[in-house]
């Protein structure tokens, strides 16, 4: 065995140490919380559910009216090993050997680890915690230098949200490492299957997703997923996974017993494509079913600011890829600047597609597809005409509203899907919209760049404009939670992370802005303070509140704050 792959027994050692330091940080400065109160909803997948709208309409705790600089605050934080850029995930009433039940959230970090903390009580610490390096092995975390690029500071590791199996209790992850051994510098993607009670592998994982050894200014492919393909990387006609350039940034997909993992790049550092890898959830052993979104050319991205693959209730799934080569003729294996429905029926095949008319401009001017995610509407949301839509939105700041049923592909011509509506006028590349909306009520809420959060109202396949807040965002913009208890108590929470380190935010790190508004009218409920001891830790860019059970929980760079009513 090579020293880059670590046996369990190495795993659980520095598991160890990593709990017991962290055991000690919060016993020496956390505040306490209010005592649990009996669970309501578990948070399991990116945005809430597979369809992505990003509601969590079984909130009964925080309303409209306690949500109040008054009432409403950070309770606690819990010190991380390293930036947040997944969305914590949450489980009810978990019971953990040796320690009973608790309501648990779940953490993943950049510097590889995993956490699961009681969600309501910080004097209880970390009920587990696992980490997938050994620095004594030479497995570490990749640091951002190696990628080419700085768009993700100062580490690589994990960065898509896990997604949960509830009925078989088992967290599923993925982790990018750098290995050095003997025959040279290998960059390993790993899935992990962890039970949440524990954080034991299961189902015969980590599987290997990639491993590449690139040494001398040369690609070695140890293992990984190809396909037929003549694109950028390719030798003899074999299209190759590159671990080293391929970055793991959606949220992980479950979807019919099949883990679905998407891929992007590191900036446009070539070569790379959009992948889809899909694995039984059951036995990570057992060969992936693939999808690659430009095997005859290059490019084509899955990157959406961190939202995961969505599906639609048979199982269809739904990916934007960004910039790439696209076939404007058939036959098409290309696809970039495309939204795309996938059949996981017969093998990741193309169901469907649209691609804008102007897509030859797209790719030109760097102005994205895929700069935020897709969200499958609900069939009450449709009209007679068109009762199953998909929205999505790009760099130009323009949202997509597309019939799932009738897709339209591509039209030289124009475009022929039911709607395109400018939220913001995006002159330049970081201008647009780099998120995701929200859906909840006949309402859609979104946050470009440089903007405010909008309210649209849905109907017959149409957003109209009807309501916009008063806080203006930086980049990234951001992608919106809603909380509320069925059609009443509606609340958007809404994230600043402006302030994150970035040279493409700020370029200067400062607290995460947490902010409410009424969802029916957009009045300002609450925003937490930039600074002292009620602000939450540094932003990252593209975190994404969960909302859960009574509490707000915020991703940082050095902890995870954690926001609710306050004792009285």
């Amino acid at each position: 065995m090579r020293p880059g792959l670590i046996d369990r027994p190495t795993c659980n050692r520095h598991a160890g140490t990593l709990r017991a330091a962290v055991i000690a940080a919060i016993l020496a400065g956390s505040l306490l919380g209010a005592q649990p109160v009996r669970a309501q909803v578990s948070i399991s997948t990116y945005r809430n559910d597979n369809a992505r709208m990003g509601q969590n309409p079984n909130e009964t705790l925080l309303n409209p009216a306690n949500v109040n600089p008054t009432a409403f605050g950070k309770l606690f934080s819990y010190p991380v090993d390293g930036y947040v850029y997944a969305q914590p995930l949450y489980v009810p009433n978990v019971d953990i050997p040796g320690q009973g039940r608790h309501n648990v959230v779940f953490v993943a970090t950049e510097h590889n680890s995993v956490y699961a903390f009681d969600a309501d009580n910080p004097g209880a610490g970390p009920l587990w915690a696992v980490s997938f390096i050994g620095p004594a092995h030479g497995v570490t975390p990749v640091p951002h230098e190696d990628v080419g690029t700085d768009d993700l500071i100062p580490e690589i590791g994990i960065t898509g949200t896990p997604v949960i199996d509830e009925q078989t209790g088992t967290l599923y992850v993925v982790a990018k490492t750098k290995e050095v051994s003997a025959d040279g510098v290998h960059y390993v993607h790993r899935l992990h299957a962890l039970d949440i009670t524990t954080g034991a592998e299961k189902f015969q994982g980590p599987a290997v997703i990639g491993d590449t050894v690139f040494a001398a200014g040369n690609y070695t492919y140890v293992s990984g997923p190809s396909v037929d393909g003549t694109g950028d990387g390719s030798i003899n006609g074999r299209l190759f996974f590159n671990a080293l350039r391929q970055h793991q940034r959606p949220g992980l997909l479950l979807v019919k017993g099949v883990v679905y993992v998407a891929f992007g790049s590191h900036g446009d550092v070539s070569p790379y494509h959009g992948w889809v890898i899909g694995y039984a959830a059951a036995d990570l052993a057992r060969a992936p079913v693939l999808f690659n979104a430009t095997p005859n050319g290059g490019l084509g991205g899955i990157w959406m600011s961190g939202t995961g693959p969505a599906a639609d209730a048979a199982g269809n799934i739904y990916v934007i890829t960004g910039n790439g080569t696209f076939d404007t003729a058939a036959p098409r294996t290309n696809y970039g600047d495309s939204f795309i429905k996938l059949n996981p029926a017969s093998g990741l095949s193309v169901a469907d597609f649209f691609t804008p008319f102007n897509e030859s401009f797209l790719e030109g001017q760097d102005f994205d597809l895929g700069s935020g995610g897709a969200i499958v509407l609900p069939d009450s949301a449709g009209s007679v005409a068109h009762p199953h839509l998909l929205i999505g939105g790009d760099k130009q700041g323009i949202l997509y509203v597309i019939d799932r049923d009738n897709m339209t592909g591509f039209n030289a011509g124009g475009d022929q899907i039911p709607q395109e509506v400018t939220v913001i006028g995006g002159s330049c590349i970081t201008c647009g919209i780099f998120s995701t909306p929200a859906f909840w009520e006949g309402k859609l809420y979104v946050v470009a760049i440089g903007d405010v959060l909008k309210q649209y109202t849905l109907a017959n396949a149409s957003l109209t404009p009807a309501l916009q807040a008063g806080d203006v965002f930086g980049f990234p913009g951001a992608t919106p939670a809603i909380s509320s208890s069925g059609a009443t108590d509606g609340i958007v929470w809404v994230l600043d992370t402006s302030n994150n380190g970035t040279p493409n935010g700020s370029g200067s790190s400062a607290p995460a802005i947490l902010f409410a508004y009424d969802a029916t009218n957009l009045s300002k409920l609450y925003s937490s303070p930039t600074s002292g001891a009620g602000a939450a830790g540094n932003a990252v860019k593209f975190v994404v509140p969960t909302v859960a059970n009574g509490k707000v929980y915020v991703g940082t760079q050095t902890n995870l704050s954690v926001f609710g009513l306050l004792p009285n």
